[in-house]
């Protein structure tokens, strides 16, 4: 001890020094080091807490989830989506995309996403598909995208059976109500056509005006209710139903002959463009392809200016791979703000309102799903106060 004490007391004051920092820089290294340990523990907890958040958010969301990585590998499915598939997690878990196309189970929806190795999953939104008798889902496909990079896609399935079990019930109603009015309706056209034709018995002019217009009410009440029963058979897909070879160019010309009396009273002019005729028979339901017809000449017509009004229809093959149609009219044309809803059910532009009351906003939707019902395509192009071109095409099937 003695001995101790004397190299203690013999140690270089520099060294003694030069220690005792060392050990204060070490004792504050490792308070330091606890400091980063306890903040990275604390950190650690928090992403566990918001980890299990998120994950109880996704079991419990109200729609079916599927998460797939950069590779296409299905990496979480909540137990929605287990119920909606009805195949448990532990069988998906771990797949890729395109082995999914393989199981009846998942097929259905998967063939929307146009799956192929090494391409990312395709984007989709609000894509309808029956899952099976009596059960209809909704998907939507979404990029996840972290740091400009693409991390995955997530998949939502989302319940619509409700939605579509109302939307057949009204059309059920709409269908048995237009049905029910067309009968009496037809009695009623019936008989003002046998007064005003004298069948039973001679009318006075006064008389006859006052029928003529109950006559025309009555034509245009008839007129919403076809066009009713056309919706909802196209909503029941079951409008086409007598596909035959014909001539476009001749049921063109039967619907211009049909409205030369519109077209007297308008003081317009309307013609088919013949060039190139014949043109190729396609197969149609021609009572359908003449409505289409009847709806673009008529509506060119309606909408246009009194006396110096111009309707023209081209038609040309296109390379043998379909009839491009063309009904082009110098009238009040379209309101930009208003042509993203040309094609959808009850919509009359604001423009043609105040010129023309009557209409149901029924013919170009019906229009639109007679023309891709046959394959084809339908689009226009309109600028306000100058006139419009609606142009459709049909494909020309070769036997």
């Amino acid at each position: 001890m003695e001995e101790e004490k004397d190299l203690t007391s013999n140690e270089d004051p520099k060294e003694k020094n030069l220690h005792q920092e060392t050990e204060g820089e070490l004792r504050h290294a490792r308070s330091a080091l606890l400091n980063i340990l306890d903040d990275t523990e604390a950190a650690r907890k928090v992403a566990v807490e918001e980890r299990n958040k998120t994950l109880a958010i996704i079991q419990n969301f109200s729609d079916a989830i599927l998460v797939f990585n950069e590779n296409n590998i299905l990496e979480l499915i909540n137990p929605l989506a287990e119920e909606y598939l009805g195949e448990k997690k532990e069988n998906l878990i771990g797949k890729k995309a395109e082995d999914l196309l393989a199981s009846p189970k998942t097929k259905l929806f998967m063939e929307f996403l146009e799956v192929s190795k090494g391409s990312p999953i395709k984007q989709v939104f609000r894509k309808e598909f029956m899952a099976r008798p009596d059960f209809y889902l909704e998907i939507t496909s979404l990029m996840l995208i972290m740091d400009s990079k693409m991390k995955g896609t997530l998949l939502v399935l989302h319940d619509i059976t409700r939605e579509k079990n109302i939307e057949k019930m009204k059309t059920e109603f709409v269908s048995i109500s237009a049905h029910q009015l067309r009968t009496p309706l037809s009695a009623i056209k019936w008989t003002l056509r046998m007064i005003l034709d004298e069948d039973v018995g001679g009318i006075t002019p006064e008389q006859r005006e006052v029928l003529q217009k109950s006559y025309a009410s009555n034509e245009r009440m008839i007129n919403l209710v076809n066009d009713l029963l056309n919706v909802t058979r196209i909503e029941e897909g079951r409008f086409l139903y007598k596909l035959e070879a014909a001539q476009l160019e001749d049921l063109a010309q039967t619907s211009i002959d049909n409205l030369q009396e519109e077209i007297k009273r308008k003081g317009a002019s309307v013609v088919l463009v013949k060039e190139n005729f014949p043109l190729p028979s396609v197969k149609i339901d021609k009572e359908k392809m003449k409505l289409v017809l009847d709806n673009l000449i008529t509506n060119a017509l309606k909408y246009n200016k009194n006396k110096s009004g111009k309707v023209e229809v081209f038609m040309e093959d296109n390379e043998g791979k379909e009839i491009r149609v063309q009904v082009k009219d110098n009238g009040l044309g379209i309101p930009q703000k208003q042509q993203s809803r040309i094609f959808t059910k009850f919509f009359r532009g604001e423009n043609v309102v105040r010129l023309e009351v009557d209409g149901s906003g029924l013919g170009l939707y019906t229009t639109k799903n007679i023309i891709e019902a046959h394959g084809g395509k339908i689009w226009f192009e309109s600028e306000e106060g100058k006139g419009t071109s609606f142009y459709f095409t049909v494909p020309i099937k070769k036997e």
